[in-house]
């Protein structure tokens, strides 16, 4: 049989709003785990911002870009325990080490550049 490829398509800077995610983490503890990974990565309370605000905090490049990645891994991670299965894998090992903290470090740093 053909094999099935997924795609998915995930929001930009622009997207981000306070409450983002929230709704998610509470409602699943993978969505949880990832937010705290994600807190735990840059050394702040990200997860925080997007859920309370303030809004310009959240507005900022250095906190908009990690927050809109966190939300999305957090929604593959939702969809990989709960919709998919095994059907949908995206672990570091399968991508060449890509992991959730390198990428965080990633976009806080291309925030640190465009804030600028």
């Amino acid at each position: 049989s053909a094999a099935m490829t997924r795609a998915f398509l995930f929001p930009g800077q622009g997207s981000q709003a306070v409450g983002m995610g929230k709704p998610l983490a509470d409602a699943f503890a993978a969505a949880r785990e990832t937010f705290q990974e994600v807190d735990d990565a840059l050394s702040q309370k990200l997860s925080r911002i997007m859920w309370e605000g303030p809004e310009a905090d959240l507005l900022l490049t250095e906190n908009a870009q990690p927050a809109i990645m966190a939300n999305a891994i957090a929604v593959v991670r939702v969809l990989e325990k709960h919709a998919f299965g095994h059907a949908l894998s995206l672990d570091a090992d399968d991508r060449g080490g890509n992991d959730n903290d390198a990428s965080q470090r990633i976009t806080t740093g291309y925030g640190d550049l465009t804030d600028r």
